[in-house]
């Protein structure tokens, strides 16, 4: 039996993709057996390194400090770039060139640097020719970085998000008379923004991630930056690890969660846009209309 987009397995096809899934879980079961067993040799699953997670001074001194800052770097800098990207990743469609071109510069010179180096020379910026203080500098740094790199390859996710609609859109939009402005802005963008929802989640995943770039490098006290000191004091430095790894995964997941309902609502609002009128609301209607084309005077249609 053979499927639009692919060939069914067979008998001997299904048994083998058993075998191999059966293989990949026992390894993948001695690799956690092996990893337990170590930590258990060298005293790291002790429970004394793991209780400071169960005390309320550990959280208010350390850790939600450190993921306030990092919530608050993140949120500053998907802010900025959100409507950056979009309005040049528009105007890379541009049809005047001098639009065209200064745009396309602009977005591939920022998206070939790595956003580490863009940290580093905003930071450094700041601290010769911006005079800010060495308070705010950090966060300056780390949200300039993420929002001129993150900015050009959400440009470049509106630009393919909009490419990606069928042209007969835009034909149809100009035939009503429309125009470009009005094409973009009522015809292609509210289509367009559910197919690019999920490159633009994944998008803002990476902004929240490469918030420890500027704790690690610029001194941010952000949450990786703040795990240091809890370790330090605490004396568990994989258990700090382990904990900030699960606090980066729930955040994310609640990220993705949140676009995942949210795409799911504008497909229902585009699926169900019209209004479920009764048989009244249906009996008015056909009067109204048979009273309009058929009036007398000079409203009478002939």
């Amino acid at each position: 039996m053979t499927s639009v987009l692919y060939d069914a397995p067979g008998p001997r096809a299904k048994r083998r993709n058993v075998f191999f899934s059966a293989i990949f879980v026992i390894l993948l079961a001695l690799l956690a057996w092996w990893i337990w067993r170590t930590l258990d040799d060298k005293g790291q699953l002790k429970w004394s390194l793991w209780e400071p997670y169960t005390t309320s001074d550990a959280w208010t001194t350390y850790l939600l400090p450190g993921l306030g800052k990092t919530l608050k770097a993140a949120a500053l800098s998907m802010l900025i770039a959100l409507p950056l990207g979009a309005f040049f990743g528009i105007s890379r469609l541009s049809d005047h060139r001098w639009v065209r071109v200064p745009a396309g510069v602009v977005v591939e010179f920022f998206r070939s640097i790595p956003v580490l180096l863009l940290m580093l020379f905003a930071n450094e910026f700041y601290s010769r020719y911006a005079n800010v203080s060495s308070d705010n500098r950090p966060l300056y740094g780390v949200v300039t970085g993420l929002v001129l790199y993150n900015a050009s390859v959400l440009a470049e996710i509106v630009r393919a998000g909009i490419l990606a609609l069928p042209k007969g859109q835009t034909e149809a939009a100009y035939a009503v008379g429309l125009r470009k402005g009005q094409t973009m802005t009522s015809i292609l963008l509210p289509q367009a923004v559910t197919a690019m929802l999920p490159a633009i989640v994944s998008q803002l995943v990476v902004i929240v991630k490469d918030t420890a770039l500027g704790g690690v490098m610029i001194g941010y006290t952000e949450l990786l930056n703040t795990r240091s000191t809890f370790a330090a004091n605490y004396a568990n430095v994989i258990q700090s690890f382990v904990g900030v790894a699960l606090i980066y995964i729930v955040v994310n997941f609640l990220l993705t969660s949140f676009a995942s309902w949210l795409e799911r609502r504008l497909r229902r609002s585009k699926r169900s846009t019209g209004a479920v009128l009764g048989a009244a609301d249906v009996e008015e209607l056909n009067a109204a209309e048979v009273g309009g084309t058929y009036g007398t005077g000079s409203d009478r249609t002939i």
